[in-house]
């Protein structure tokens, strides 16, 4: 009987994750590529992919990894970073489980959300989508219990937590982002446990910030270490996953030093907080102005269950 079964009911971590068969950069759509010319954003598919792998093979071996299928058609540029896919909340105890679709604000995203309802639904979810502006997982993150906090103003829209508070009781802080570089909240949030969250204070307002800290414990990040992806984490039972491409890189170059600062600070916090730490080179992406959190979608969050301290 599988009636009852679906990722979200595993007891192990499971994830969402899509080959990059449809990754391309043609039409630009956030701050980060617009710094690059047509020649340094082409991206190469077969190294993409080879990076792709590297880490799903990491993420199966310790996970339950789902892939997304591609569809045979053109213009799914950004079908890989299935963070924007949707949201699965905590606290369903129907079997039907619900899935929150995105309701893309940019265009070339726009058909994806197709793609999602046709295989959640297909997996026995029931998808659903909001009537107002919403970017998935990427700005929607769980601390614990039915608590989480939204970002909105570059992507989402803040009615979209007000309609899910209404809709499904999820009690949501909404943080305003003004940053076009940090245009998710995935790029200033990060929950390293259901106690502990990675907060770039500096973006929020004193009220803002009261909030956050009234339901978690912040562990303040800086902005310079956020333009470098340290909240662009995955979190994988008692590892954190992060990309890095400081390995290609040579010390004379533009970023290299904010890069090794980044990998530092993301190093103190996995001894402090006792977690492994993994990096993973994923330049072809970054020229989407994407990292490793835009590429994998939840579908539980058993990881966050372990208790390492």
């Amino acid at each position: 009987m599988t009636d009852n079964i679906n990722p979200t009911s595993l007891d192990k971590a499971a994830y969402l994750l899509n080959v990059p068969f449809s990754l391309a950069t043609d039409v630009i759509n956030n701050a980060w590529m617009q710094e690059l010319d047509e020649e340094h954003r082409r991206v190469n598919i077969k190294n993409a992919i080879k990076q792709f792998l590297q880490l799903y093979h990491f993420m199966a071996a310790e996970a339950v990894v789902f892939l997304l299928p591609t569809p045979k058609v053109t213009g799914l540029q950004d079908l890989v970073y299935c963070a924007n896919m949707g949201v699965i909340l905590e606290e369903q105890k129907s079997n039907n489980t619900t899935v929150i679709l995105s309701n893309f604000s940019t265009e070339v995203r726009v058909p994806e959300t197709r793609i999602g309802k046709e295989y959640f639904e297909l997996m026995g979810y029931q998808a659903v989508t909001p009537p107002y502006h919403f970017e998935g997982e990427a700005e929607l993150k769980h601390l614990h219990d039915n608590i989480y906090l939204g970002g909105y103003g570059t992507r989402s829209d803040k009615r979209a937590y007000d309609w899910m508070a209404e809709q499904f009781g999820a009690r949501i802080i909404a943080l305003q982002e003004t940053d076009p570089y940090l245009y998710h909240l995935d790029c200033t949030v990060f929950p390293l446990t259901r106690e502990e969250t990675l907060v770039c204070t500096e973006m929020y307002t004193t009220e803002e910030v009261r909030q956050i800290e009234a339901v978690t414990n912040i562990v303040d990040v800086s902005i310079d270490d956020c333009l470098s992806g340290i909240c662009n984490t995955v979190r994988l039972g008692n590892s954190l996953l992060n990309a890095s491409n400081i390995n290609e890189m040579k010390a004379t170059d533009e970023y290299y030093n904010e890069e090794k600062q980044k990998n530092r600070a993301l190093e103190d916090i996995a001894i402090q907080y006792a977690f492994e730490l993994s990096f993973f080179n994923l330049s072809e992406f970054l020229k989407s102005g994407a990292l490793l959190s835009c590429m994998v979608m939840h579908l539980n969050r058993k990881s966050y269950d372990l208790v390492l301290l």
